[in-house]
């Protein structure tokens, strides 16, 4: 009954009659609804995907053994014009080989800690003392000139753990639904300029200052974490061109768990010394500096020049094996692929479009491969912005985009991305699979993965609504990010939305409904860059 009434209220909220005229074929429903829920491979994805080719760091020997993987079982089922495209340059890989850090002083333990990535490797094992860094402003620099050579530097405060007395992991409920589903028109929001503009900001003076200084290691802590789990991702320097960068020396980088960080903080507070030892062994990978997409199709028949996308970033970071980011959205991408072959041998019944898969790179860096294959065939961009200043013709081409990447929990409903032409397309889409969970449309926009790099160009692209289960509690980008935190039923349910969404997307009449995109606008000004 919840259910009903939160459809209803959208619909009244958004002036929509309550059922749609789109037309659902039963018929392609009950295949897919058999061929994903019944006879799924998912978890056999996975298998190889995350448990064989994980982590996926991109620009690592890893990524290009996964890759190699995906192409090949993308084939065996039967895609056509199978493929990668590159992109880049991106600049060097990273591949760790070893790690160990351990406390001697005051007395031993193992330390529980992971080396960030593009972090240069050590000499051999080293040793140190450590010591706290506490500087707010340039001149607070100066009280440790010449003193952090050889030593192992923290750059955190201590932080409070508290215990948890709610489970890490839930499930979005019929008033969080009900609220997005009421969720007004998003605002749009200004296209920035990514150039750095002004001085040095004290971050930059920092890491420079440390370069200088040349310590043994930095260590840090999550700001978020507990009980073992840690998050961790790249390495720091004072300009980050300078990372990826052929030949440039990172100072090697560690996040601890917090604990252990917290015991190493309050032994240096009461004055006793604390002596550490690491070794780190990585190398630089990726000469070419070159990176790829997968890309793969379906053919389509009578509209076969025109396109429905769908995809996954298929890259992780490295301190878990990339489980749910975003092994569970590619899992779930191509076992959407190999469903939609199988309904297509069982029905007859082919795509009157042309169906696109493409598996993503370089996503954890800033959306890179999806931006990439974007400024590709769709859009021209001005140096160094993501503000198209014209539009290709392969852009007409598409009819929409559907992502998925926000772990391993089931689909919820779709985010409209502030387009409410979509709404009683979509509402009709998921009225058979009403028994699954799958209800809410809402207009807010969701940022932070591929779908965007279609949605800035004009093509609809689309982030499926997904229950939270313990994704930024316990594994994004943490040591916790493995198979074992994958939820079968919801890789399931989810493949088997997105294959219904993607071949009903394909035999439309129309192509979907566009929002409204300004070509040729100059950004907006600002310092530093985000990922969106």
């Amino acid at each position: 009954m919840a259910r009903y009434l939160l459809l209803g209220l959208f619909c009244i909220a958004m002036g929509l009659p309550a059922y749609s005229q789109e037309p659902v074929n039963q018929e392609l429903v009950d295949a897919i609804r058999k061929q994903g829920l019944e006879h799924s491979q998912a978890m056999e994805i996975a298998g190889w995907a995350i448990d064989t080719y994980g982590p996926r760091l991109t620009g690592s020997p890893m990524l290009d053994q996964a890759t190699e993987w995906a192409v090949g079982q993308l084939k065996a089922w039967g895609l056509e014009n199978v493929h990668t495209e590159a992109w880049g340059p991106f600049g060097r890989g990273w591949e760790l080989e070893h790690f160990e850090m351990h406390a001697h002083a005051p007395n031993y333990w193992p330390v529980l800690a992971y080396p960030k990535a593009w972090s240069s490797p050590t000499d051999g094992e080293v040793s140190g003392e450590v010591v706290y860094l506490l500087a707010n402003e340039e001149k607070d620099l100066e009280a440790y000139k010449g003193k952090l050579k050889g030593k192992f530097v923290l750059l955190d405060t201590l932080r409070t753990v508290e215990e948890a007395f709610e489970a890490p992991a839930k499930r979005y409920d019929g008033n969080e639904l009900l609220e997005m589903a009421n969720a007004p028109m998003p605002t749009p929001r200004p296209r920035r300029n990514y150039n750095r503009t002004g001085g040095l900001s004290f971050n930059r003076i920092l890491w420079n200052f440390l370069t200088e200084e040349q310590p043994l290691a930095i260590l840090d802590r999550s700001y978020k974490g507990d009980l073992g789990t840690v998050f961790v991702s790249g390495a720091r320097t004072a300009d980050r061109d300078e990372l990826r960068k052929e030949g440039g020396y990172v100072i090697p980088q560690a996040t601890l768990s917090v604990e252990h960080y917290n015991r190493i903080f309050r032994l240096l507070q009461r004055g006793i010394p604390v002596t550490l030892s690491m070794e780190l062994k990585a190398r630089y990978t990726n000469p070419d500096g070159m990176e790829h997409n997968i890309i793969a199709e379906i053919p389509g028949t009578d509209l076969k020049d025109e396109i429905v996308m769908f995809g996954a970033h298929f890259d992780s970071w490295h301190a878990g094996t990339g489980a749910t980011d975003n092994g569970a959205g590619s899992v779930v991408m191509m076992e959407a692929a190999r469903i939609l072959q199988e309904v297509i041998k069982e029905t007859g019944i082919k795509p009157r479009r042309t169906l696109r898969i493409a598996l993503w790179t370089g996503e954890e860096q800033g959306l890179l491969g999806s931006r990439g294959y974007v400024g590709e065939h769709f859009a021209e961009f001005a140096p160094d912005t993501y503000n198209p200043q014209s539009l290709k013709p392969e852009q007409a081409k598409v009819s929409a985009y559907y992502n998925l990447d926000n772990g391993t929990g089931k689909i919820r409903g779709v985010y409209m991305q502030g387009n409410p032409e979509v709404a009683g397309i979509f509402r009709a889409w998921l009225e058979p699979f009403k028994d699954l969970e799958a209800g809410t449309l809402t207009l807010e926009n969701t940022g932070g993965t591929d779908h965007l790099s279609f949605d800035a160009v004009g093509i609809p692209g689309f982030q499926f609504i997904q229950d939270p289960m313990a994704y930024f509690s316990r594994t994004h980008h943490s040591n916790m990010d493995n198979m074992d935190h994958l939820v079968e039923a919801d890789l399931q349910q989810a493949a088997t939305i997105i294959a219904s969404f993607i071949m009903h997307t394909a035999m439309r009449d129309e192509m979907m409904p566009r929002k409204s995109i300004d070509v040729g606008k100059k950004e907006e000004a600002t310092e530093g860059r985000s990922k969106p």
